[in-house]
């Protein structure tokens, strides 16, 4: 077994199963910082910096890694220890490995040690980029009103005259204050998160807190910075100790931290940017001028089918995403939403077979190498369903489109969020506002509307009295029958034979 450093590679890569990386790491420049290294971040965007690394490019865009909340201090320690190396581990359906070490990520600072060298790096002209996987929820942004929220905490603590900068915003707001200050060109800021026009939303979030702080510097940053919008795709699961083992089976290398994911990856990429780009387009990504299309065929047809999956498969008792997928009835109804709900709401997507990618999603939710939790997907469900399906809903229902399957995913998130399945087990609910969303899902016995009176996450929908009815069908069912043959009746499918089911899925 080969602990993983620097001065492994040569030990990893005996045998030739394990790829590492070729090009010398020494004399890399940092030209981009990023918050919230994690498995999303590490499997695409750290992983085309270094396939422009071993092509003899980008050596001044490599990666420091920036973490502000506390669990960041294991990414931190589990980087550093390994020279910011980490084994990227593609993962097939037939079981095949493919290995390959990345390289790209040279430092990793958690600004709470030390946050004047933080912001000193952030403020020097190298960095020319700051990119951003802090999670749909890391916005600040309310999920109705679409206003950055100055109330929250934290935000209020980075506002205080005098307050050393602990969050994302304050750490690049005052960054870019010293960079306007001294004459410097602004650094770009990059969103990879998901959400809908993500650089948008991330321009709307860093304005609103500057100008809070100071309005004049608010301004020069909305006329003066590029806030690129992204999509990208590719099913990453948190990494687990079984995967921490396998990788040590079977290539021999002790990795503290690596990565697992899905073999299908696309990055759509505005080309907006304020002070040069590494050049993305020798790589996988795709640089276009309009990335809206894209990001709405993958948040209302891969990110909302992952939560019309999720409730409903935890409840029939499944635990792991391909097993649930490779039930005939979910894979039915999640397809059924794709082309009933889901796909009438996108635009156009330029290149894009789009019968050919919601057949293809449903293959990647089923492909059992990845090992996807459903619990994963049922997390921080406050933050995923008014950004992802919620959209949906208003505009079949502005419209007068098929709403019937995206309402019965709310009503599954409600009886999930009861925290109680159908065998009596408890259900670990967790979100950001665990408590708030099964308080309004625990009332449902007294008022079956309890869950949708929240109009910080639901807006006006319970005024909408063609979505309550559908919502009402779905969660008495849920009560009633359970969620198997709740899928059963939405479907019209009662009944019906694994065969049949089959025949409706094709």
């Amino acid at each position: 077994m080969t602990a993983l450093r620097n001065d492994t590679l040569d030990a990893v890569a005996e045998g030739g199963t394990v790829q590492v990386p070729r090009y010398d790491r020494t004399g890399l420049t940092a030209g981009i910082m990023h918050f919230g290294v994690g498995g999303f971040h590490r499997a695409h965007h750290a992983l085309m910096i270094d396939d422009l690394l071993s092509q003899g490019l980008a050596r001044d865009w490599a990666i420091c890694g920036v973490g502000v909340m506390p669990f960041d201090t294991k990414m931190r320690d589990a980087l550093l220890a390994q020279d910011g190396l980490y084994t990227l581990v593609v993962k097939h359906p037939d079981g095949r490995l493919d290995p390959r070490v990345i390289g790209s990520i040279i430092d990793f600072m958690y600004a709470p040690d030390d946050v004047e060298a933080v912001l000193e790096r952030l403020a020097s002209p190298e960095v020319r980029i700051v990119s951003l996987t802090v999670t749909e929820g890391g916005y600040n942004i309310h999920p109705v009103s679409g206003e950055f929220d100055l109330s929250n905490d934290l935000v209020a603590t980075d506002l205080a005259a005098d307050a050393l900068p602990a969050t994302v915003f304050g750490l690049v707001v005052e960054a870019l204050r010293r960079r306007r200050d001294r004459g410097i060109t602004p650094f770009t800021v990059m969103s990879c998160d998901n959400l809908q026009n993500n650089g948008r939303v991330a321009r709307r979030a860093f304005v609103a807190f500057a100008t809070a702080e100071d309005a004049e510097l608010g301004a020069w940053i909305d006329a003066s910075v590029r806030f690129p919008n992204s999509m990208v795709d590719r099913i990453t699961p948190v990494t687990t100790d079984d995967d921490r083992a396998q990788i040590t089976a079977a290539f021999g290398v002790d990795d503290r931290w690596p990565v697992v994911c899905e073999p299908f990856l696309q990055w759509v990429l505005e080309d907006s940017f304020t002070d040069g780009r590494p050049p993305y387009e020798k790589t996988q990504a795709q640089l276009v001028a309009d990335v809206e299309p894209y990001e709405l065929m993958k948040l209302r047809l891969l990110n909302a089918s992952h939560q019309g999956l999720c409730y409903f498969a935890h409840l029939m008792g499944y635990r792991l995403v391909h097993d649930a997928a490779a039930d005939p009835l979910i894979a039915t109804f999640l397809r059924s939403y794709m082309d009933l709900e889901g796909t009438p709401t996108l635009k156009p997507v330029p290149g894009i077979d789009l019968e050919h990618y919601k057949t293809q999603l449903i293959e990647r939710f089923s492909n059992p190498g990845v090992r996807d939790t459903v619990a994963r997907l049922c997390a921080e469900s406050s933050d995923r369903i008014p950004k992802w399906l919620l959209p949906v809903i208003r505009e079949q229902s502005t419209r007068g489109g098929a709403i019937e399957l995206s309402a019965a995913i709310v009503a599954s998130w409600a009886r999930y969020a009861e925290g109680i399945d159908e065998q009596g087990e408890p259900i670990d609910v967790v979100d950001r506002i665990t408590e708030r969303v099964m308080a309004s899902a625990a009332g449902y016995a007294a008022d079956p509307h309890s869950f949708l009176r929240d109009r910080d996450l639901f807006g006006d929908l319970i005024d909408d009295d063609g979505f309550t009815a559908a919502y009402d069908r779905a969660l008495t069912l849920l009560h009633e029958v359970g969620a198997r043959r709740t899928l059963g009746v939405l479907l019209g499918l009662e009944g019906a034979s694994e065969p049949d089911l089959a025949q409706a899925r094709r």
